[in-house]
């Protein structure tokens, strides 16, 4: 029986990031997807044109009704865009009793853990490729507060680092350190992406909440203007976790997976326009 993997994230109608990507990949890696849709954005490569949130109650329904219906081997949160889709999202899953009790947890968070230990990727998804910004700006105090404690794994570029952090990271040892600093505030594992430095080698680090790293190397592709990269990553390790591997082995397979669909990018031109996207069926997971 496929493992069963919901997405709490954005649609994106070019369907290269956001739920869309998610559901590819969890496909790709023999998953079955499901979603629960926090907002519709009209996007394409390099450009997100309105954004439209779904009202948190039709989102909180949404997962309810899931979660009646399928046995959810793993959850990855997407774009959530405000405080209140944030709340509605936390408040439903501590209504279901998923959470994961990580030991830092104390007062409201420690109420809101079970016995249950079903893995939830957090990939805090701040500003699209493009630049365009995916996340209201009171919205981030709220994924520190309400999501982070309760994550198995957090997922954030170079970017989204220094939001978090208030400081940019320019190499490799600055990752190390923004990562252990990261875990260590919030008690749980943080994988910091490292593909925004545009070196030779992709690294990302895996920073566990005990401060330590496992490091996973792969070559740069350049001239390639995809989105979802990040989408992909989190999806990609939910899939793997659901299907029973451990943390560091899941990153793993997840790195493996978004270089293979990067490198097998698609490309479309039209009227002087060049369109590139992943690439997520061009591997078979080994079984």
């Amino acid at each position: 029986m496929l493992p069963v993997v919901l997405t709490i994230a954005g649609s994106d109608n070019s369907a290269g990031a956001g739920a869309q990507a998610d559901l590819k990949t969890i496909s790709a890696l023999g998953g079955y997807g499901v979603t629960a849709i926090t907002c519709v954005v009209a996007e394409v490569p390099g450009k997100v044109s309105a954004v439209h949130p779904i009202p948190p109650a039709i989102v909180a329904e949404q997962i309810r009704l899931i979660f009646g219906a399928f046995p959810i081997a793993a959850i990855k949160t997407g774009m959530l865009w405000s405080v209140e889709i944030i709340r509605a999202v936390v408040d439903t899953l501590s209504g279901l009793k998923i959470q994961n009790c990580p030991a830092s947890a104390r007062g409201h968070l420690a109420s809101l853990c079970s016995e249950s230990k079903i893995p939830l990727i957090v990939d805090p998804v701040m500003v699209a490729t493009s630049g365009d910004p995916l996340l209201l700006p009171d919205a981030v105090a709220r994924y520190r507060e309400l999501l982070f404690p309760i994550a198995t794994l957090v997922t954030p570029n170079l970017d989204e680092v220094r939001t978090l952090t208030g400081r940019a990271i320019t190499s490799l040892a600055e990752m190390r350190d923004a990562g252990r600093e990261l875990a260590a505030q919030h008690g749980t594992a943080f994988l910091i992406k490292g593909g925004h430095l545009r070196e030779a080698v992709a690294t990302d680090l895996l920073v566990l909440p005990d401060g330590t790293v496992h490091r996973y190397d792969a070559p740069f592709v350049p001239g390639v203007n995809t989105h979802g990269t990040g989408c992909t990553t989190s999806a990609a390790i939910a899939t793997a976790l659901a299907r029973g591997l451990d943390l560091p082995a899941a990153v793993g397979e997840a790195k493996k997976f978004v270089t293979t669909a990067i490198t097998n990018f698609l490309r479309w031109e039209k009227e002087g326009r060049t369109t590139d996207a992943l690439h997520h069926f061009t591997q078979k997971r080994n079984r």
